[in-house]
């Protein structure tokens, strides 16, 4: 009997009406061929490989089709092929490895069917999708047979420069979950297009999604001591595969609907000018340590996707998340890479920003590489060629590389010295004057040298990890007592103040000073040269109670309630005033470094004299006056932390019209900022004075 025969005769027995054939090597994952759809799938240490097939919906495999490694294994990459299956179905693969294999690195377990790191989409069980099946032992995820086809139209890349960004950061579930919404579809892919016209008031023009990608929000077992509530994952930093969107952000309940709402929403934010940047986790998975569930690779080749001990079997944990993914494997290397193309071509992505993403530079024992492979192909990738990438430049082990990070002339990275500086100044902490400067002026300190521009400097003050901005001036300690940990996770070096007491108060004059503070973070972080991001939320007031590690809060800790839009208006208009101030000055946008051959600016510092900056470590005032070509404005700010009053002399007119002021952040919140061109005329002023703990911009 032929190896064609028993397949015949297998699938007749179950009355399916589609034939095998041998299948192809390449591309990996499930493919549509000219002979039929294809399963390619890598694994160097298995000896046996079954594709396991079900129909929609079902606990129990319909089919269970054994490769036959003389037909239907090319190298390391098992292949089949299947004449007549249309989409929909599910699938995943059973694998065995040698029972006599002694080896502690290999985890093969044939009794589960394990998940395709290629699978384009996936169907298993979801609190946040109730119609969801259950999981069962058999297969608690699968990959789905999806029809992908998809009327992009038009939809180019919008190429926007990276000097010319202002990326918003958000969760796609947190940001439309709440009642205060006011969407059709809260917490999924549509809700964020529903929200479309108040991101393009307010001005950004990138938003940058925390993970898309699918997890288990049930992987967290603790309950919120608090409350008793069930704690879940709620951001998402515990990967399934890289390929496939998370199916609870989708609103049909159909299978491949994640597929189509994620390309819908890219395609309406395309059309608001607005480019999506997708937080991506390479650095680990959701499989977990040791003691985890082998839900995909760990089933595959445990020994090349993760980094492990050879003695023990036990996880490298550079990710502080139980694994680290074996990265410059070539397989592992060109999993990643496929995975980034597939997201640019086939889902239209602009960028990514990669967690934790000095892993990827990572050798196969956790050794820091001097040309990491891995990093070095993604800066090289002619398809990602303008895509921006995004390094979050540090590990959970120690390895900090912002300013350092191996970036082959392309890689921007989180500038988290910019945050942490930043925080200090405005704090009024001693010493900051010298080192607010470089901030401003794009942070030569770290990528001068290394040939890159400001622009590689993503700068920031809050993010999804950490204080929200309120929180950052209301709050001196984390309270993450909800998170049932007992407020041991989370940072304790926050660098934040309350400013008199601790989370909220009744007291005007600490309130005042709080939004003051919040006005001078968002000024020095919009119009500071290099690319702000901003954290969803922050330009309302949102809150999370002190709560500086809210990554199992699936509630209002975490949701943006939208009431406060409405309460703080003034503070809206006030991000939004600034984020148009910056676009319309190309002073602050800039390509070089002042000094630089390229240098298209004149950029000078003062103190409260004119061309006598203080760099003493005293000194809480600094002026920066920048100047560009003949006929273009000036703009001169001063920030001054500082606990009195004091009067700044301002650059003289030498033939100029008088300076204009944009901002003051002393003034009332209504008042302090004023929509671009209409500033107020400062007549025959030579001193400006400044409130303490202020900062001002004007403009000529």
């Amino acid at each position: 009997m032929s190896r064609s025969d028993h397949h015949d005769r297998k699938l007749d027995a179950v009355t399916c009406d589609f034939a095998v054939v041998r299948g192809h090597p390449q591309p990996f994952g499930v493919s549509l061929l000219a002979e039929g759809v294809n399963f390619a799938v890598f694994s160097r240490h298995a000896t046996a490989i079954s594709l396991v097939l079900f129909r929609p919906g079902e606990l129990n495999p319909m089919l269970e089709l054994p490769f036959d490694p003389s037909i239907n294994r090319t190298g390391d990459v098992w292949h089949i092929g299947l004449q007549g299956l249309a989409p929909g179905f599910e699938y995943g693969y059973r694998v065995a490895g040698d029972p006599d294999d002694p080896s502690p690195v290999h985890r093969f377990d044939a009794s589960r069917v394990v998940l395709d790191p290629y699978a384009k989409a996936i169907s298993g069980p979801s609190l946040w999708r109730a119609a969801c099946r259950e999981a069962s032992r058999q297969g608690n995820w699968r990959g789905l047979l999806v029809d992908d086809s998809f009327e992009w139209g038009m939809d180019p890349p919008l190429n926007r420069h990276l000097a010319d960004s202002v990326i918003y950061e958000l969760h796609v579930r947190g940001f439309t979950r709440h009642a205060s919404a006011g969407v059709n579809h809260p917490g999924t892919f549509r809700g964020i297009i529903e929200k479309i016209p108040y991101l393009r008031e307010l001005g950004v023009t990138a938003v940058e999604l925390l993970p898309v990608t699918e997890f288990d929000e049930a992987d967290n077992y603790r309950k919120n001591p608090l409350t008793g509530e069930a704690l879940h994952n709620f951001w998402g930093y515990h990967p399934l595969c890289f390929f496939a969107p998370k199916a609870a952000y989708a609103v049909a309940m159909v299978p491949g609907a994640q597929v189509r709402e994620f390309k819908e929403m890219v395609k309406a934010l395309h059309g608001a000018g607005i480019e999506v940047i997708l937080d991506m986790v390479f650095n680990h998975t959701g499989e977990g340590n040791q003691e985890g569930r082998t839900l995909s690779m760990r089933g595959l080749d445990n020994n090349v996707y993760y980094i492990v001990d050879q003695q023990t079997g036990a996880y490298a944990n550079y990710s502080g998340c139980g694994n680290t993914v074996n990265c410059n494997h070539p397989v592992v290397r060109d999993l990643i890479i496929d995975a980034l193309c597939y997201w640019v071509t086939e889902m239209h992505v602009d960028g990514f920003r990669f967690d934790l993403a000095s892993i990827l530079g990572r050798g196969p024992k956790g050794e820091v590489l001097t040309n990491p492979p891995l990093l070095e192909r993604i800066a090289g990738n002619p398809v990602l060629a303008n895509t921006k990438r995004i390094a979050e430049a540090w590990d959970a082990a120690g390895l900090y590389q912002v300013g350092s990070f191996p970036n082959f002339g392309r890689w921007a990275e989180w500038n988290g010295k910019f945050r942490d500086d930043l925080r200090c100044f405005v704090r009024g902490d001693k010493g900051m004057v010298p080192i607010l400067a470089t901030r401003l002026a794009g942070s030569a300190d770290l990528y001068q040298d290394g040939g890159r521009a400001p622009y590689h400097s993503i700068n920031f003050v809050t993010s999804h990890d950490g204080f929200t901005l309120a929180d950052l001036v209301s709050y001196e300690k984390k309270h993450n007592q909800a998170n049932g940990e007992f407020n041991a996770d989370g940072d304790n070096h926050n660098s934040s103040c309350n400013h008199g007491v601790e989370g909220n108060t009744d007291d005007p004059a600490i309130r005042a000073l709080r939004e003051k503070q919040v006005r001078n973070f968002a000024t020095l972080l919009i119009l500071a040269h290099g690319v702000p991001m901003l954290l969803a939320g922050d330009e309302i007031g949102r809150s999370q109670g002190g709560n500086n590690n809210a990554w199992c809060q699936d509630n209002e800790v975490s949701w943006l309630n939208w009431n406060a839009l409405e309460k703080n208006r003034d503070k809206f208009d006030f991000f939004r005033n600034l984020i148009a101030f910056r676009q319309s000055h190309a002073l602050l946008r800039p390509r070089h470094f002042e000094g630089t051959e390229n240098g298209e600016r004149r950029l000078t510092w003062h103190g409260r004299e004119l061309n006598k900056p203080d760099w003493s470590d005293k000194s809480h005032s600094l002026g920066m006056h920048l100047q560009g070509q003949p006929g273009e404005a000036e703009i001169y700010l001063i920030a001054h932390a500082g606990k009195d009053d004091a009067d700044f002399n301002l650059p003289g007119p030498v033939g100029r019209p008088a300076w204009r002021r944009f901002v003051d952040t002393a003034l009332p919140a209504g008042e302090a900022s004023t929509i671009p061109g209409q500033e107020p005329v400062l007549e025959d002023r030579e001193i400006y004075p400044v409130k303490k703990n202020s900062v001002v911009v004007l403009v000529r």
